[in-house]
C-alpha cells in the first residue's frame, strides 16, 4: 500500500479538532505579543536602521541628515508600528508552523511534501526581496528622489581659492566636532551640515550641551522629510517587494494545476519582459539605473520560475525526489552528461 492511501494521523472527533484548534491559536498568539514588547525596547535602533538609507541619500545631496517630527507622540507611535510589524514578521514562521501542525495530520504524505516545498521557498524569496530593497534599491531610489528637493542653481562649483575658509573666519569649519569645548563656542560641521553652538544645560549651568541648526540650500524649497511618512513609504515598498518575489511560487502553483508550463513561458518571454519594464517604470523614480535595478531582478525571477517548474513537477514533488533528481542532474552536468542521464535531462525539459 502506497503512502497516497494512508493518512498519518488517526481519526479525531469534532471536539478533539476544536481543542486542537484552540491550542494552536493560543500558541500562535502567545508569541507575537511579548515579542512586540521586546522589539519596542530596541525600536530606536530598528528605526535608525530603517532611516539609514534616507539619511545617506540626504548626505549625498549635501542636505542635513535630519528627519522631522511634527507631534509629541509621532516618534512613539512610529516605534509602536515598527514593533508591531516587526513582531508579526519575526513570528510569522512560528505562526505558520502552528497552522501546519493543525492541518498536517489531515493530509496525505505526498500532499505534505507540496507544502514543505512551498513554505520555505516563499520565506527565502521574501527575504531576498527585502535585502535587495534595503541594500540596493532604496539607496539608489532615495538618492534620486531627494535630489529633486535641491534647487539646481545652488549646486555650483566654488573657486579653489574660496573653498577653504580663511584663518580669520568668524566660524571655524570642521569635519567633526572638537573634543574640548567652552560655553559660547561655535563652529560649522561640514559632515552633518550644521551650525553648532555650545550652551549650558537649562537648570544645571555646570553641564554643557551642543545645540545645532541645520544648514539648508537657499531657494524656494526647504527639504524636510517627516519620520512617519518615510516609514510608511519604506513599509509599503517592503510589502510590494516581498509580494513581487513570490512570482516563482505563484507560477509553480499554476504549473501544478496545469494552467502554465515551461514551453508556454519560454514562448512568451518577450511579453514577460515588456510587463517587467512597465512595472519597473512605474516603481522606479525615473532614471535608467533605477529602472534596471528593478527590472533585472523581476525578469530573473521569471526565468527562475521556468527553471523551478522544470525542476519540481508535481510527480517529483509527490514522490519526494526533487532534491535527488537535482543532485543527479548536477552531477551529470559536471561530468558532461551522457547516456541515460542525458536522456533523462532531455525529457525533463519537456515536462
Amino acid at each position: 500500500m502506497t503512502d497516497r492511501a494512508v493518512r498519518p494521523a488517526s481519526l479525531m472527533s469534532f471536539g478533539d479538532h476544536l481543542d486542537e484548534l484552540r491550542k494552536r491559536v493560543f500558541l500562535a498568539v502567545v508569541v507575537p505579543v511579548p515579542l512586540m514588547l521586546l522589539l519596542f525596547a530596541f525600536a530606536s535602533h530598528i528605526r535608525m536602521f530603517l532611516c539609514a538609507p534616507l539619511l545617506e541619500a540626504m548626505r549625498a545631496n549635501n542636505l542635513p541628515a535630519q528627519l522631522t517630527v511634527l507631534s509629541p507622540i509621532e516618534t512613539m507611535t512610529s516605534d509602536l508600528k515598527i514593533s508591531l510589524i516587526g513582531a508579526l514578521v519575526v513570528s510569522a514562521p512560528w505562526v505558520i508552523w502552528q497552522f501546519w501542525k493543525f492541518v498536517s495530520p489531515g493530509l496525505y504524505q505526498h500532499e505534505q511534501r507540496f507544502v514543505r516545498l512551498l513554505l520555505p521557498g516563499s520565506g527565502v524569496l521574501a527575504l531576498v526581496g527585502l535585502a535587495l530593497l534595503y541594500w540596493v534599491m532604496l539607496p539608489l531610489m532615495l538618492t534620486v528622489l531627494v535630489s529633486f528637493s535641491v534647487a539646481p542653481s545652488t549646486l555650483r562649483d566654488v573657486p579653489t581659492a574660496a573653498a577653504t575658509a580663511p584663518t580669520n573666519a568668524a566660524l571655524q569649519i570642521v569635519e567633526s566636532d572638537p573634543i574640548s569645548v567652552r560655553v559660547g563656542e561655535s563652529w560649522i560641521n561640514s559632515t552633518t551640515r550644521e551650525l553648532r553652538i555650545v550652551i549650558p544645560v537649562a537648570g544645571d549651568p555646570t553641564q554643557l550641551e551642543i545645540a545645532s541648526v541645520a544648514l539648508d540650500h537657499p531657494g524656494p524649497l526647504v527639504s524636510a522629510f517627516r519620520l512617519s511618512e518615510y516609514l510608511d513609504f519604506v513599509l509599503l515598498f517592503a510589502m510590494c517587494f516581498a509580494l513581487a518575489f513570490q512570482i516563482p511560487i505563484a507560477l509553480l502553483l499554476l504549473s501544478w494545476i496545469g494552467v502554465v508550463n515551461p514551453s508556454m513561458l519560454r514562448k512568451n518571454r518577450k511579453y514577460a519582459l515588456f510587463g517587467v519594464v512597465i512595472i519597473a517604470a512605474a516603481v522606479a523614480p525615473g532614471d535608467a539605473l533605477s529602472l534596471l535595478v528593478v527590472a533585472v531582478p523581476l525578469y530573473l525571477l521569471f526565468e527562475f520560475s521556468i527553471w523551478l517548474i522544470v525542476l519540481a513537477p508535481p510527480s517529483r514533488v509527490a514522490a519526494g525526489s526533487v532534491l535527488t533528481d537535482f543532485g543527479e542532474r548536477f552531477r551529470s552536468g559536471a561530468t558532461g552528461g551522457s547516456g541515460a542521464a542525458g536522456s533523462r535531462e532531455g525529457n525533463v525539459g519537456d515536462e
